[in-house]
């Protein structure tokens, strides 16, 4: 169910209207009056990154607006409210640097959301005012980010929802059903080509085709070895290559465990030697990054034929 609250976090809109009406993206959580007046009777509640269609600018620091609402953010239900907000805190397109300070009100919102204790649905505002952010200024050169970074947290909430079902533990991955949402990843890599984000939304796409519970069985890990290795050489630049390199490691490394266990002893020493190899790459070009000591470990593991899969103990 949360797949289907995500989604429409994005993609619901305020009904159409005439394309010179003005919209605005709110910056701050605010309160929608039935009439210009802070004592008047209060309709709703706006949270950051919902959007407003404005009716009436009467220009006396009020505004007439209609804006879509959230009833449950659980259940996703939805209702459209008109009402009067007080003018501030509204970004339009034509607000000066009104791309960075939505990013930056994104920025702070995800901040929040991962502060122990932080604000109540601080994830989704973020993930409205980073979406919002590229919707509005699709030309700014924060546009990119933006996206993927909404595309990056519905992932992220949506994987906790999909791994944590009971379909997750098979082995297979197309027993997960539909797996994680991949639309707005999709999105990132058709508006943003050949750059690191849609580099980064294909890594992510990775996760609906690793399996759940290998069952200590070799198949798992050879595909899931080589979905890795196969992103590094179509992705040579990529943020994550250091992180795809190491995954593919571990499950070469794995495989030196499994292989005993079906009756392959023969193909011990090429998945030793294949997870070393993929190791050394690591370390010599991602010198600097805590892959590189991670690996360094593993490494070391696979060199002193320690097992890195199962419970064996020696």
């Amino acid at each position: 169910m949360k797949r289907f609250v995500l989604a429409s976090i994005v993609i619901l809109a305020l009904p159409c209207f005439a394309a010179e009406t003005v919209r605005g993206i709110m910056v701050r959580s605010a309160q929608i009056y039935l009439l210009p007046a802070s004592d008047s009777t209060k309709v709703g509640e706006l949270q950051r990154g919902r959007e407003v269609a404005i009716l009436e600018n009467p220009g006396k620091g009020w505004i007439h607006v209609l804006a879509m609402l959230s009833q449950n953010r659980y259940t996703g239900e939805e209702k459209d409210v008109s009402g009067w907000l007080i003018d501030k805190g509204i970004v339009r397109t034509n607000t000066p640097s009104g791309d960075k300070i939505v990013f930056g009100e994104a920025v702070s919102s995800e901040a929040e959301a991962s502060r122990r204790g932080g604000r109540k649905g601080a994830d989704t505002d973020a993930l409205r005012l980073y979406y919002r952010c590229f919707e509005y200024f699709p030309q700014s050169p924060l546009a990119g980010e933006a996206l993927y970074r909404a595309a990056d947290i519905r992932w992220q909430l949506d994987k906790i929802d999909v791994f944590s079902r009971p379909s997750a533990r098979q082995r297979d991955a197309s027993w997960r059903g539909d797996g994680i949402d991949e639309e707005l990843m999709k999105e990132v890599r058709k508006k943003f080509p050949h750059t690191k984000w849609s580099d980064l939304a294909d890594f992510h796409m990775i996760d609906n085709k690793v399996c759940g519970d290998w069952q200590a069985e070799s198949k798992c890990p050879e595909k899931e070895a080589e979905i890795y290795e196969k992103y590094v050489e179509e992705h040579p630049q990529s943020p994550a290559v250091p992180e795809a390199l190491y995954n593919a490691a571990w499950r070469r490394a794995a495989l030196v465990s499994i292989y005993p266990n079906e009756g392959k002893s023969g193909r011990v020493a090429e998945a030793k030697a294949r997870a070393e190899a993929l190791c050394q790459r690591v370390i010599t070009s991602y010198a600097q990054t805590d892959w590189a000591a991670r690996t360094q470990a593993l490494l070391y593991m696979v060199q002193q034929d320690i097992p890195t899969f199962g419970n064996q103990l020696q």
